[in-house]
């Protein structure tokens, strides 16, 4: 089922269920959806499109939770990160570790890379083995960076 019609059922068992977190969330998430909509309107939002949008709510969450730990604000960053798991539970599964692990093996013997300048050959070869996947960017930096150095 697309993720457009997940969501409008979602809404209206938020609506009935009067849970005002998770109905903020998806109004966020349709809202964000039809801005991406509007971009380019002659051609609507594939699934890798939606979620791409998800992807990037997600990461504002997680930046957003991270600020407000820093400003001290405890509530609000709960807060963004309950929206997070909402926006993540319409997001493919996430690749485990043993997956990335093993990906990223592959992709490194695929490569022959051996230094940190081929870092974004061996990433876009993990993403592709991983399509399908969510994947979290900055740690798959981290791990392919502390392999090739």
């Amino acid at each position: 089922m697309p993720v457009s019609e997940q969501l409008q059922k979602d809404l209206v068992a938020a609506m009935k269920a009067k849970e005002e977190l998770r109905l903020s969330a998806i109004r966020m998430i349709k809202t964000a959806l039809q801005k991406a909509n509007v971009v380019d309107p002659s051609k609507p939002l594939d699934d890798a499109g939606e979620q791409a949008v998800l992807k990037s709510l997600v990461k504002q969450r997680i930046d957003a939770a991270e600020m407000f730990r820093k400003g001290g604000r405890e509530e609000l960053a709960l807060k963004e990160e309950a929206e997070r798991k909402i926006i993540e539970s319409y997001l493919p599964a996430a690749a485990s570790e043993e997956e990335v692990q093993a990906a990223l093996d592959a992709a490194i013997q695929e490569t022959g890379a051996t230094s940190a300048k081929q870092m974004g050959l061996v990433i876009k070869a993990v993403q592709a083995k991983l399509t399908g996947k969510t994947i979290d960017g900055k740690s798959l930096s981290e791990k392919v960076k502390a392999r090739l150095v």
